[in-house]
């Protein structure tokens, strides 16, 4: 009997001190239910230290193990999603290589894929990482999922968890430059269960997620699933409008019954006038996320583009 076939990928970038050890942990599961074939797919993006020198060196010993090797640093939204992309497996599952995320859970996903749950996620409930940046991580889930009109977006999901190939399937079919898994996974639809857990801090090496990147990515979520930032712009705009002409009407009222006792002052006129050009200025950055989005898109260049592979 042919045995199902399991893709497990992991996107990396300068993980040095934690490949050994995620491959360790996913061969390590893999023995111990043998009922399975599977495949590690690791997509270095274009790494600064010796992770694709110390990948090639265990692709050599273990055929289990494929590498996809980047061009070059293609950020981690579109390098993750394409690596999900290459699992050929009857179920792909995508695990980091930062081990922030319990490997050990792949054999839970398993059980549920085979009770019929096509998309089974894992969900984070804390996280033993640093408070402020948990908080901030778990404001944004909670604003994005808040502000999601068309899909009903899953808090503290990251993309960690299994795939049925018929997922896959469905996004390969779906064009899009930048895309934003999270949304997509979503919006597919498909039989889903969630999977709770509780994060680990990183073992070793320096996480690249930095504030930007938690930003590039916070905004892709909000300008690709809600349109209701730029309602409120426009809402803000009428409502201050209103305001200003209430503000100017009694001004020029109260200065022509009490002309000499009613100065107008320099003050108010500043205070007011940085006021409404910061207010301008959000709301221009806002649109400007919108547009670059969409210029984004527009460009329809490849997602990524592969220097080599190796054992495929």
């Amino acid at each position: 009997m042919t045995k199902k076939l399991i893709s497990i990928v992991t996107p990396v970038y300068n993980e040095e001190g934690n490949i050994q050890s995620i491959y360790s942990a996913i061969k390590e599961i893999f023995t111990k239910i043998d009922k399975y074939d599977y495949e590690h797919i690791f997509a270095d993006n274009d790494s600064q230290d010796q992770t694709l020198s110390i990948l090639k060196e265990i692709a050599q010993q273990d055929r289990h193990v494929k590498i996809i090797a980047n061009s070059r640093n293609f950020g981690f939204v579109r390098s993750s999603y394409y690596a999900l992309l290459q699992g050929q497996g009857d179920a792909v599952s995508l695990i980091f290589a930062d081990l922030q995320d319990p490997p050990e859970l792949l054999v839970d996903f398993l059980q549920k894929w085979e009770e019929g749950y096509q998309v089974i996620k894992g969900v984070k409930i804390s996280s033993q990482e640093n408070s402020i940046v948990y908080a901030i991580r778990k404001f944004y889930y909670s604003l994005v999922s808040y502000l999601s009109e068309d899909v009903d977006l899953t808090s503290n999901f990251t993309g960690f968890g299994m795939y049925d190939q018929k997922v896959l399937e469905a996004l390969r079919s779906i064009d899009d430059p930048y895309p934003y898994l999270k949304g997509l996974i979503s919006e597919v639809g498909f039989k889903n269960t969630i999977i709770n857990y509780r994060q680990a801090v990183r073992k070793k090496g320096k996480s690249s997620f930095n504030f930007y990147r938690m930003y590039d990515l916070a905004m892709l979520g909000i300008t690709t699933y809600s349109n209701f930032p730029l309602r409120i712009a426009t809402m803000a705009g009428f409502s201050l409008s209103i305001l200003s002409f209430l503000i100017g009407a009694i001004t020029l009222i109260l200065k022509l019954l009490y002309w000499n006792l009613f100065p107008i002052g320099i003050a108010a006129i500043i205070i007011g006038l940085f006021f409404f050009s910061s207010v301008q200025l959000f709301f221009i950055g806002l649109l400007g996320e919108y547009i670059g989005l969409i210029n984004r898109r527009s460009l329809k260049r490849p997602l990524i583009i592969e220097r080599e592979r190796i054992n495929f």
